[in-house]
């Protein structure tokens, strides 16, 4: 396992989001997963309110949240807030004095993530501890039941690395001229269900054995809606025209065609019946509660304008395109990607999406 961790980290840390606070830096450029945050606090504080056991809250002085794939920041610490906000008002309706309670927050990412950036940010009047917890998700963080309550927004459709079917150039899955498995052959959707299949066992193993019984996980899941083909998903389509802005670079010889053909994108939209599958395969959680964003991406204003689009792609990929091709293509190649993406607003008017937000608990050892 540990050396499985240790190549996980090695790949993961080729894609943070771009750090800083530049006008270009994933700071600036998360308005929708915010949208997101700020659309579920209502949820997560019913799902608290209804699901968190009042023995976890008595067992000890210290509740802890752990936030896997927090980025530089701000969409985590909003999101620290609101549960912590809701844990306090449940233990206030229990005629307790939450002024005794105290938190201590995770922010977990990969190595290479900003945490500078993170740590700088911090809001001064945080009614909490925190610290930096660096490393791959798809492994073990925390020791043994050491986590009250689990938190993810957006981070889990990042796999732990390219279906290695994908990068074998004499294999079916071979990906050639492509970028990403959504408009790919049945090969390559194969391989990256497959990937994604063995992510979520390792994902879910890796929490069991972190989280107290009875505890929560809060999950917030950018995924296919349920019948939708891959290549109809709107974050697809969104990759689609990216990969075509690379193709078209390659033909005008700004970038090598091979570079091209072996480079995919580590991300895969799950359906709700791949979640649900995940989770019973696991078997150490149940789903307690769980509500669709139909459509959310397609809603959001983000996703209606395509200079705004490729700057929030940009801040997401940056750091993945960049290890791959270099710094020198990154202006050109995301100039012309939102020229594409004005130019195909239908199409990408027309993609289905959504994002689950789930509630699973620990069940008992």
């Amino acid at each position: 396992m540990a050396r499985a961790e240790e190549t996980n980290d090695q790949l993961c840390a080729a894609y943070p989001v771009r750090g800083g606070d530049g006008p270009s830096s994933y700071a600036v450029n998360s308005v929708y997963q915010r949208g997101a945050v700020a659309a579920a606090k209502e949820f997560i504080s019913k799902a608290i309110e209804e699901k968190l056991d009042m023995e976890i809250l008595l067992s000890s002085k210290t509740f802890r949240i752990a936030d896997l794939g927090c980025a530089v920041g701000p969409n985590s610490f909003f999101s620290a807030e609101n549960i912590i906000e809701a844990v306090q008002l449940k233990y206030k309706s229990q005629g307790l004095n939450s002024q005794t309670l105290e938190f201590q927050v995770f922010f977990n990412d990969i190595t290479a993530n900003d945490f500078n950036k993170l740590f700088r940010s911090l809001p001064s009047n945080r009614q909490y501890y925190a610290a930096g917890v660096p490393g791959s998700f798809y492994g073990r963080l925390f020791p043994d039941a050491s986590i009250n309550l689990f938190h993810s927004a957006f981070a889990i459709p990042w796999m732990s690395q390219v279906p290695k079917a994908v990068m074998d150039r004499n294999g079916p899955a071979w990906n050639k001229g492509r970028i990403f498995y959504s408009d790919a052959s049945d090969d390559v959707v194969s391989a990256y269900e497959a990937q994604n299949a063995e992510d979520m066992e390792r994902f879910l193993h890796a929490r069991a054995q972190e989280i107290v019984s009875g505890g929560l996980m809060v999950f917030f899941i950018p995924g296919r809606p349920d019948g939708t083909p891959h290549s109809h998903t709107l974050p697809n389509v969104i990759y689609q025209i990216l990969g075509s802005c690379l193709m078209d670079l390659a033909r005008k010889g700004v970038v090598d065609e091979e570079k091209v053909d072996s480079f995919n994108i580590p991300n895969y939209l799950m359906s709700s019946k791949e979640l649900e599958s995940a989770v019973e395969r696991n078997g150490c959680f149940s789903i307690e509660r769980r509500e669709n964003l139909d459509n959310f991406f397609a809603h959001d204003t983000v996703y209606k304008n395509p200079q705004l689009l490729a700057s929030q792609i940009r801040a997401s990929l940056e750091g993945l395109f960049k290890q791959q091709f270099g710094d020198e293509i990154l202006d050109e190649l995301f100039e012309l990607y939102g020229k594409k993406l004005e130019e195909q607003q239908s199409m990408v008017e027309s993609g289905k999406a959504v994002v689950f937000l789930v509630v699973l608990r620990r069940t008992a050892n």
